[in-house]
C-alpha cells in the first residue's frame, strides 16, 4: 500500500494554491488537500480537527491576518500531541538571509524550499524521513 499523507498548505495566494495541489495529487496521488488561507486559519483547523496519521504542512511566510512567523509562534503553542504528527515545510520566495536563517533555526520547520514548489525535489526529501 503506498504511503499518502494528509497535506495541510497555508497559502493566502489562489495561483500557489492552485499549482501547489495540482503538483501534490499528481506526485503524491492524494484526493484532498487542505487549505487555509492564513496562518489564523491553520492554527484553528490543527486545533478543531483530530487525524490518526502525520501530516504534512506547506507553510506560506508573506499572509495577511496571520504570517508564516506568526504561525510558528502559535504552533508552538499546540498540545504535543498535535505538535508530535506533523511535519512543517516552509514555501517562500524570500532572499532575506535573516528570514531564511529564522526559518531554517525554527525547531519545527523540516526544511525551507524556494517558490514555485519543488514538488519533486520535495519528495525525494520527504522520502528520505521514511
Amino acid at each position: 500500500m503506498e504511503f499518502k499523507p494528509l497535506f495541510l498548505l497555508i497559502e493566502d495566494n489562489l495561483i500557489d494554491q492552485i499549482v501547489t495541489q495540482q503538483l501534490l495529487k499528481k506526485v503524491f496521488h492524494v484526493e484532498e488537500i487542505i487549505i487555509a488561507n492564513n496562518g489564523k486559519e491553520g492554527i484553528e483547523w490543527l486545533q478543531d480537527n483530530k487525524t490518526n496519521r502525520p501530516f504534512i504542512i506547506l507553510l506560506d511566510i508573506q499572509m495577511p491576518i496571520m504570517n508564516g512567523y506568526e504561525f510558528l509562534e502559535e504552533f508552538h503553542k499546540l498540545s504535543e500531541e498535535i505538535k508530535d504528527e506533523v511535519q512543517i515545510y516552509v514555501l517562500s520566495s524570500t532572499l532575506d538571509s535573516a528570514e531564511i536563517a529564522f526559518i531554517k533555526e525554527n525547531q519545527y520547520v523540516i526544511d525551507l524550499f524556494s517558490k514555485p514548489f519543488p514538488v519533486e525535489e520535495f519528495k525525494n526529501r520527504f522520502l528520505t524521513l521514511f
